[in-house]
């Protein structure tokens, strides 16, 4: 394995854009987006494009291969790629381009893939259809890439359909189809965003060991530092659309200069102090569970949450998180085994429990975008379990939406809006709203922050500690970041394979010695240190420890 090689060497210039200006419409009026950035990139160059939520990263990236998403513009600047103006060129000789010598990996490899199509087709699909290979060719070389990108039965695992593969393995195939083309740019936009610690690992590695093998230059957007420290070879930071700073990733890791970078750099300050309760609100008491099959998918699951505390559920994807949850929530009835709340069992099907067992416990999940109807507007999200489960309707209704949007701390200008009018974190926080409406005791979190940038997770994180403080709420906190676990938990569960691997205080989980699982999800956590990932995988191919290989 080589040294990420902020070592790495670069070759000549391959896009040059300069005084990149872009417009977004929005309420009848175009507001720029991006104002005046300049971007180099040499062939084999790795940049990291980083900035919170709005700043233009992806805009900008998407504008790397001559493209505005609909409802924007590129009002200005030059785009030049190997010699050539991408602006200047039509609909069609961009199509030509792209799939072929610019490939796009995005966020939500579940969202990008057709469902009704398998995998080695979608794959090859763009390098098929640009004739740069016949279809038996391409499906060989993209059996050879699953194989280089460590996904698991190189030869078959292409003939499966998207939803037959985990999260981390879709990911994967999905940089191997930008890869299938020989490109000679890649833009990856936050690919690894959703993935669990220990699968994220081996998606970093796989990515950044295709993009040496190849010598691809590569735009890595993200706002995960540490994810970035690991890819990158130089880092361009923006805000509001402006380039903040830009340098060589281990100067600008060593010693940020402009105060917005240093400020980024120290976003995750925030650690809850563990505090300790006997008053049980909920039980999972020896549960197994299954889907329609004999092939359980939690075993003897048992997990005491108490009163007003915060649980931190941790483990890898399909470790039997969200699972959990499904159970509790009745949406999932188990095979064995029973839910108690406040010492009294719960029906284990929803549709057997009382509208007051339902308010009681609610649930924020993980993509605000999917969570609301993007035709109802603010009003109608957070009034309807109002109406639901309160009966409130009218001017009382809408007096109690007005007092939970000052909760989220958002104001009556928010009432209005349709979701497509906000922000992540605006999203995020009507989310809650909307579980706060029905007064509940218990709001199951289902990685509410996963897919938010550093400075609105803190936001988030001390929006949810102040809410369980004013209205002694208790939260069971599904996630995959350490650094959110140690930020909001009391306590922490480590599940593996449907079981429980350990349970217990936050500080006692987090202090050595560990079990095997535990300290691999641990060690999996990504540090602001260029050559981290390296010596972790080094670490691991000596030891042969532990792998999560099956996502």
């Amino acid at each position: 394995m080589k040294s990420k090689s902020g070592d790495r060497t670069a070759g000549d210039l391959l896009l040059d854009m300069r005084d990149i200006r872009i417009e977004g419409f929005s309420d009848d009026v175009w507001h720029p987006i991006i104002k005046g950035v300049d971007l180099k990139l040499h062939r084999g160059e790795v940049m990291g494009l980083i900035g919170e939520s709005g700043a233009g990263k992806s805009t900008l990236g998407k504008a790397a291969m001559g493209y505005a998403q609909p409802g924007c513009r590129i009002t200005d600047g030059t785009i030049m790629f190997d010699g050539m103006d991408l602006r200047s060129k039509n609909d069609a000789e961009l199509r030509k381009l792209h799939g072929s010598r610019i490939a796009y990996v995005a966020q939500s490899a579940a969202a990008s893939f057709n469902p009704a199509h398998r995998l080695i087709d979608q794959c090859v699909e763009a390098t098929v259809d640009h004739g740069l290979r016949p279809a038996d060719e391409a499906k060989a070389d993209a059996r050879e890439l699953f194989a280089a990108l460590q996904l698991p039965d190189p030869n078959n695992i292409g003939d499966r359909y998207p939803h037959q593969v985990s999260g981390g393995q879709l990911q994967r195939a999905m940089t191997a189809m930008a890869m299938s083309s020989r490109p000679d740019l890649i833009i990856f936009d936050e690919p690894t965003t959703a993935l669990d610690v220990t699968t994220q690992v081996e998606v970093l590695a796989a990515m950044r060991d295709i993009v040496e093998q190849f010598h691809t230059a590569a735009i890595y957007i993200t706002h995960d530092l540490a994810v970035v420290a690991q890819m990158a070879d130089v880092i361009k930071v923006l805000r509001y659309g402006e380039t903040v700073e830009d340098a060589p990733a281990r100067k600008m890791l060593e010693k940020p200069e402009m105060p917005y970078t240093k400020s980024l750099w120290a976003v995750r300050s925030l650690e809850k102090p563990q505090e300790t309760s006997e008053d049980i609100i909920l039980r999972v008491n020896g549960v197994d569970a299954s889907y329609g099959g004999t092939i359980k998918v939690l075993e003897n699951v048992t997990i005491d949450i108490p009163r007003g505390s915060t649980v931190a559920v941790v483990g890898e994807s399909g470790s039997g998180k969200s699972t959990t949850a499904r159970v509790i929530t009745g949406l999932l009835p188990p095979m064995k085994g029973d839910v108690l709340f406040n010492d009294e069992p719960l029906p284990l099907a929803l549709k057997d429990r009382t509208k007051d067992q339902l308010r009681r416990i609610q649930m924020i999940y993980q993509m605000a975008d999917t969570a609301m109807n993007p035709k109802h507007t603010v009003r109608d999200i957070i009034g309807r379990p109002l109406e639901f489960y309160l009966g409130l309707s009218g001017k009382k209704l809408d007096e109690r939406v007005s007092e939970l949007l000052k909760m989220i701390e958002l104001d009556d200008s928010f009432m209005e809006r349709l979701p497509s009018e906000l922000s992540g974190g605006q999203k995020q926080r009507i989310c809650i709203a909307r579980a706060l409406a029905a007064d509940p005791e218990l709001i199951i979190c289902d990685e509410v922050t996963s897919a938010l940038d550093q400075i609105v997770q803190e936001g988030i994180l001390k929006l949810l500690l102040r809410l369980q403080k004013e209205f002694n709420i208790t939260y069971l906190f599904i996630t995959h970041d350490i650094a959110t676990v140690k930020a909001i938990s009391d306590q922490i569960v480590v599940m593996f394979q449907g079981r429980v691997v350990e349970q217990g205080m936050k500080d006692d989980i987090l202090s050595p010695p560990h079990p095997d699982y535990t300290q691999l999800l641990l060690s999996s956590v990504p540090e602001m240190d260029p050559d981290w990932l390296t010596q972790l995988l080094e670490s691991r191919s000596e030891t042969g420890g532990m792998s999560a290989s099956g996502n």
